[in-house]
């Protein structure tokens, strides 16, 4: 199984090393045509408004958007969720995948990043190492969206079909279930369908 890793900021390496510890291949994608033959693309954290820009420069958006029309799943990570938000509070959507409308940086600057458990609905009872680092958070779902996990009282991990989005950074701990939760997606989209 082959899964895209954004590679324009953020944790790349980190994505795909615990990809490979889950037994997929992990793909740089930063280049037009990059996405050929991946069955599904995490967009990890970084600066959201660089990010937005560089893959309108390296013509990834549209490409990014062709992905998810054909079922194929995507995951953000922290920026990666307000670049596939439908909204961003007081500015303009980069993608526009999900719908969801995100608040930016709405848990505070850098040096109030933290780490906080959490519990997420179809990952079991033990709780989840969320770390958040100048984390969004999500102000409004749409009907279609299934809400995973919530941390006082903020939505911070969401699922709408083949689209997924938290405002944590599971790559930064050595806990490989919501990769695997991921890859479960990815599989389900990639195996054929029965009529």
């Amino acid at each position: 199984m082959k899964v895209g890793v954004l590679n324009i900021q953020g944790a790349v390496s980190e994505h795909i090393d615990i990809l490979e510890k889950c037994g997929a291949e992990g793909v740089p994608v930063k280049k037009k045509g990059d996405l050929a033959g991946i069955e599904g693309l995490i967009i990890p954290g970084g600066e959201s408004t660089t990010i937005g820009r560089l893959i309108r420069e390296f013509q990834l958006d549209r490409e990014i958007i062709e992905f998810h029309k054909k079922d194929k799943p995507i995951w953000g990570t922290c920026a990666g969720l307000v670049l596939i938000a439908r909204e961003i509070e007081g500015e303009s959507p980069h993608l526009g995948l999900m719908d969801i409308r995100v608040r930016r940086n709405a848990f505070g600057r850098q040096k109030e990043s933290f780490e906080g458990e959490l519990f997420i609905h179809g990952l079991g009872e033990e709780p989840f190492t969320g770390v958040f680092i100048r984390a969004p958070y999500v102000t409004r779902t749409g009907p279609e969206v299934e809400i995973l996990s919530s941390f006082q009282g903020k939505v911070v991990g969401v699922r709408e079909r083949n689209l997924l989005a938290t405002s944590f950074h599971p790559e930064l701990t050595e806990d490989l279930r919501f990769h695997k939760f991921f890859l479960k997606m990815v599989g389900e989209e990639s195996s054929p369908k029965v009529c």
